[in-house]
């Protein structure tokens, strides 16, 4: 394209002897005057610039139907867009491909497309990647507006039971959503926290007592407080899951599982001492209480529930696992290599530790990771090489990938305060636009919005926010329009 000085169209005939290809158009997007060919934007017919070639001989109609003001004078078409996307999407008329400059909004230049009917699949794949994270964020964003309008909505035509299993998953799961329900959060991290610490201090030795035949056992105070914890874990997971609304896939959530096995070791124990004796030998049964006990270790995941900060560590290290299993690749390689020299080169010692390859391994385990506990070590001077050779490469290959992991976690604990603040954001530009529609609260009409939002895949039309480009599109049916040249935030 050029930049258009005192370029006018030509005259066109009547019964249309001028060809489409040999015109020339004006058009001003955002106070920007550019001059297009006809040859070049018939190569895509379909778009809108190539629908302007062919518009003049349609009459007025035709051509505001195209753009936003026509000057017959100057001959120039005029759209209220953005300049800078513009610019951009036009590149496709001259090298096949388009191109996002940085600092453009991603949803305002896919909208910009679609307004200039120029298919995505012209978009080149760096900013299709871009593309398709920052829509990721606006559903996060839609998902968690959804859930909290749920929450404030109440359907007249539920039963009673529904609503009060409604407000018990709401008092046990969403500590956000009331003063009690934080009481109730509190109370339970409490709980986790005086059962971990019970089960770690009754096995001090000096605490224990000494049954009749003998046998070391926790104390009866320690015990009964590990009764009484067990007692509200029991209760808050059978609630939990009376009030789930989808309880097939509560009990298999990861979370839930791990609250099955805090509570599970409990019970099983105690039908083992009090049955177990009369169906097998008492040793057996004390060793499979004992194993059962240790899994009470599993209670302390649990906090896991009440700390955002170990779920956003959780799901950093799912996104991790291509840096982890880079990290165990190269640690599993370095073993193997150092553990069969290390064996090979000590085999001339006769005092020598290294027994076998399988034995090297764990010397080569906490040598590479600088622990070095100091059972196993080489005495020859080729194996001390060895080994000096194997913690400097196992220093490297442990600290490459960490980077990585460490970026992974920042980003999507970034990433998660942001979705957070704009799910905030989004139900103020709501309840401001509720109350200026409603002169009776802007919480009653919330709740009429999230009643309505359950007959459409995600809210009903009437959710109408402010002139904000923090705007999800998912969030209404209707087309919201914005100016182009408002900046994106």
């Amino acid at each position: 394209y050029k930049m258009a000085g005192d370029s006018r169209f030509p005259d066109v005939d009547t019964d249309g002897s001028e060809k489409s290809e040999e015109m020339e158009i004006v058009v001003n997007v955002g106070g920007v005057r550019q001059v297009f060919y006809g040859d070049n934007l018939n190569q895509y017919p379909e778009t809108r610039l190539a629908e302007l070639v062919n518009c003049l001989s349609g009459g007025y109609d035709s051509i505001f139907s195209l753009c936003d003001d026509y000057d017959p004078g100057k001959r120039e078409f005029y759209f209220d867009r953005d300049p800078d996307a513009f610019k951009c999407i036009i590149d496709v008329y001259y090298f096949g491909e388009i191109h996002m400059k940085k600092g453009i909004c991603p949803i305002c230049f896919k909208n910009e497309m679609e307004f200039w009917k120029v298919d995505l699949k012209f978009l080149d794949d760096c900013c299709k990647a871009h593309l398709s994270e920052k829509k990721e964020e606006l559903e996060e964003i839609a998902r968690r507006v959804q859930l909290i309008l749920d929450d404030l909505g109440v359907d007249a035509s539920e039963s009673r039971w529904k609503k009060c299993q409604k407000c018990i998953w709401k008092f046990l799961e969403k500590p956000e959503s009331s003063y009690p329900a934080r009481v109730i959060a509190v109370l339970s991290f409490l709980f986790i926290l005086i059962s971990s610490v019970v089960m770690c201090v009754g096995t001090i030795p000096d605490l224990q007592v000494v049954d009749a035949e003998g046998n070391r056992m926790e104390h009866p105070t320690l015990d009964s407080i590990e009764t009484a914890c067990i007692g509200w874990f029991t209760m808050e997971y059978v609630l939990r899951l009376i009030s789930s609304p989808n309880k097939l896939h509560f009990a298999f959530s990861f979370m839930n599982i791990v609250d099955v096995l805090a509570i599970l070791p409990f019970y099983v124990s105690l039908t083992l001492t009090h049955l177990g004796a009369k169906l097998m030998e008492l040793s057996n049964v004390q060793q499979a209480v004992q194993a059962l006990r240790i899994m009470r270790i599993a209670r302390i995941f649990k906090l896991a529930r009440h700390s955002s900060g170990l779920q956003t560590l959780t799901y950093a290290l799912k996104r991790s696992f291509k840096e982890l299993g880079l990290l165990l690749m190269y640690l599993a390689v370095g073993i193997f290599v150092f553990s069969a020299l290390g064996y090979t080169m000590e085999q001339s010692h006769p005092e020598t530790l290294f027994k076998s390859i399988p034995q090297s391994f764990w010397w080569a385990i906490i040598t590479m990771t600088t622990v070095g506990y100091g059972d196993i070590y080489p005495k020859t001077t080729l194996g001390k090489l060895n080994a000096a050779i194997s913690f400097l490469c196992g220093v490297i290959a442990i600290a490459l990938p960490i980077h990585p992991i460490i970026n992974n976690f920042v980003r999507y604990y970034n990433k998660q305060r942001v979705l957070e603040t704009a799910a905030k954001h989004e139900l103020e530009l709501m309840e401001l636009n509720s109350a200026e529609g409603k002169a009776t609260g802007s919480r009653s009409e919330l709740e009429d919005l999230s009643r309505e939002g359950k007959e459409g895949p995600f809210y009903s039309s009437r959710i109408k926010v402010s002139h904000s480009d923090t705007f999800i599109h998912l969030l209404s049916e209707e087309k919201h329009h914005r100016t182009r040249l408002q900046s994106c935030k």
